[in-house]
């Protein structure tokens, strides 16, 4: 018997890897390309460093034999997996490859993905997953259904201990959609992404509804209605370099911090303009994320979950080349008020911080929760119950400062001193109380504006009288809830100074399985 030799057996080796590279083969790559979309592997080169991404399981193949299947070549079985260096820092992924009998998971497809979430589990590293995909292979059965459930579980198992983001640049339906769910960030790319449990064809067979693709499950419909997804990008360009950005923010794992970069920004730097930014009169919008660019290193904000629930700004920072997570009311969006997206919203921002390891900054202006029977009816109790939940839980680093309106439950919500906040900082147009002063005024003095001559001069007397004695910080300072009333022009160096002093904190909690948050 005659032997190959090695370099024949090399040769086979290289015909075999440009095969599999070749993916679906150049018309469907070319179909791919024209649709505006790229391919597996030439979005795994956006995200990674240069030359640093390793495919794992290149050469795996289906086992099925149903409906000729064994005929059919899958190359690595529609999805490319590996692993390799993000912001020179150790990160896994996949990436469906639709241009292979349209990215459809099937057994071996899902084992692929399950090796790299337990890998990435294992090495303590974020795992990002790149979503194109058909759905389910339905010639593998029950098979397919298996490996949803696989990866479904994994994605649990990880939740709070590595990061965990998906990359939607494509279709992803039915029992695909629920991985993305459940992982901490989801990005959309406008235009291609489409995101739903079940497609408009059933949608206006079962119910009758017409709804187009665009308008039922598109980046828009998910970062602005559902709010499902966390990002909406321009192009798959935007969208890798967000993912990059937003990964230079986050540690690698539960047991470790962020990642400090060099302090080019002057700690000690007085903002003047912040003085004047915030008007007095509290009925008067301001735009938060000014507040926010003028406070932290070089005015870089990366805003999460820009579209939802924008009565409340939430999103990653740096103070001194430390990160930090913001959250923030919005008061030029329903004044500020917390209704039950924003706090579903704050509170899972919350969460994510406190798992690993970011410390919080909660900027408050707020003249309470929205009122009306549609956020009785639904739920609001329970909801905003999670902000409160979120915060009381959280063991980070948590410095307040209240710039403006803190009135009644949301004044705690918003993580007040009796939550657990290590430090809080007020200005001095900062109104710490029940309500405000039109409306306390109106029910505590009713009788004397009642039986005035002139009942009208009586109630703005009274509402003056209010303010000035009780719309203030100094009420709340005066017991110690407000640790120090600051010129607003010294924000950025007071509240780098806080977090310094929070630099080694540690706090527990009653040993427990786990608590039972009012979902």
């Amino acid at each position: 018997m005659e032997y190959p030799t090695i370099q024949e057996l090399i040769a086979q080796l290289d015909q075999k890897k440009q095969t599999v590279a070749a993916g679906g083969g150049e018309q469907r790559v070319q179909k791919q390309h024209e649709m505006g979309k790229l391919t597996a592997r030439e979005r795994l080169d956006k995200l990674f460093d240069p030359a640093t991404f390793v495919e794992l399981d290149m050469l795996a193949e289906h086992r099925c034999t149903n409906f000729d299947m064994e005929k059919t070549e899958v190359p690595a079985d529609g999805v490319v997996t590996g692993y390799g260096q993000v912001n020179g820092r150790l990160t896994y992924a996949f990436a469906q490859d639709f241009t292979v009998i349209g990215g459809s998971l099937g057994e071996m497809h899902a084992k692929k993905i399950c090796k790299i979430q337990d890998l990435a589990l294992k090495m303590g590293a974020p795992v990002i997953g790149i979503n194109d995909s058909g759905g389910a292979r339905i010639q593998e059965g029950v098979d397919s259904l298996y490996g949803y459930g696989e990866i479904f579980y994994r994605n649990t198992i990880a939740s709070g201990v590595i990061p965990q983001i998906s990359v939607i640049v494509g279709p992803c339906a039915g029992g695909a959609v629920y991985s993305p769910a459940l992982t901490d960030f989801v990005f959309m790319e406008k235009g291609s992404a489409r995101m739903f449990i079940t497609g408009p064809e059933v949608i206006k067979s079962v119910t009758g509804e017409e709804v187009s693709a665009e308008a039922l499950g598109g980046a828009m419909a998910h970062n602005q209605n559902s709010g499902n997804a966390h990002f909406a990008c321009d192009s798959e360009d935007e969208l890798f370099e967000t993912v990059r950005r937003l990964l230079s923010y986050l540690p690698q794992n539960n047991m470790e911090d962020p990642y400090p970069v060099e302090a080019t920004d002057e700690p000690n730097r007085r903002e003047e303009s912040l003085i004047d930014l915030i008007p007095t009169n509290p009925n008067k919008p301001y735009d938060a994320c000014e507040v926010i660019a003028k406070i932290v290193d070089h005015g870089e904000f990366l805003e999460v979950h820009h579209y939802y629930a924008p009565n409340i700004v939430v999103g990653f920072a740096r103070l001194h080349g430390e990160t930090i997570g913001i959250v923030a009311n919005q008061t030029r969006v329903m004044a500020g008020c917390l209704d039950i997206n924003a706090s579903d919203k704050g509170a899972r921002f919350v969460r994510f911080c406190d798992a690993f390891n970011i410390p919080l900054l909660t900027i408050v202006d707020t003249p309470g929760y929205l009122p009306g029977t549609a956020q009785e009816h639904g739920g609001i109790i329970r909801h905003g119950a999670k902000l409160l939940y979120a915060y009381s839980e959280a063991t980070v680093p948590k410095v307040t400062l209240i710039v403006r309106k803190a009135y009644g439950g949301a004044y705690i919500a918003m993580c007040a001193r009796h939550l657990g906040a290590d430090m809080v900082v007020a200005w001095p147009q900062a109104e710490i109380a029940v309500m405000g002063a039109e409306g306390a005024a109106n029910i505590i003095f009713r009788r004397e504006i009642k039986e005035a001559e002139n009942s009208n001069a009586k109630r703005q007397e009274k509402i003056a009288e209010y303010r000035e004695n009780f719309s203030n910080p100094y009420q709340a300072a005066k017991r110690g809830y407000v640790d120090q009333v600051i010129n607003p022009g010294d924000t950025r160096p007071v509240l780098i100074s806080a977090f310094r002093m929070t630099t080694n904190k540690r706090e527990s909690r009653p040993r427990k399985k786990h608590g039972n948050i009012p979902l």
